[in-house]
């Protein structure tokens, strides 16, 4: 097991903590147990999480429609240094669909005049968000 903070695999043992093996990195004297318990997110979510973001979600609408805490989303925007374009008069909407309903939604004319579309896949599903003018 390499080192969760340097990655290197210069490591002595250092104890026993609540039934597990605690390492000790002789590199960066970083503390740390085998079995480190941790919930990794998928890159698919952070990347599409980040689009949302982009495209003018807030946090928790970002976190209703991907089911990712919006403090995961907000760190991961942090993170990365992202920056939302400047304000427009323009404001997002936002529908989760199936390949059916999408194709209904296009084959009327009027759900896509005046207003820029993206799709975006989800899954199984897809996602159209809609750039409308604040009225």
């Amino acid at each position: 097991m390499d080192c969760p903070h340097c990655g290197k695999d210069n490591k002595v043992k250092a104890g026993i903590v609540s039934g597990k093996q605690r390492y000790k990195c002789k590199e960066c004297a970083y503390f740390f147990t085998v079995n480190k318990v941790g919930k990794k997110i998928d890159a698919y979510f952070v990347n599409k999480a980040l689009q949302l973001y982009l495209e003018g979600l807030t946090y928790r609408e970002i976190e209703r429609i991907l089911g990712v805490s919006h403090v995961s989303v907000m760190n991961w925007v942090r993170k990365y240094k992202i920056n939302r374009p400047y304000k427009s008069d323009y404001h997002p909407t936002y529908k989760i669909l199936n390949a059916s309903e999408l194709s209904q939604f296009f084959s009327d004319s009027s759900n896509i005049k005046g207003a820029g579309v993206l799709v975006s896949e989800l899954g199984d599903k897809f996602m159209l968000i809609k750039w409308e003018r604040f009225k």
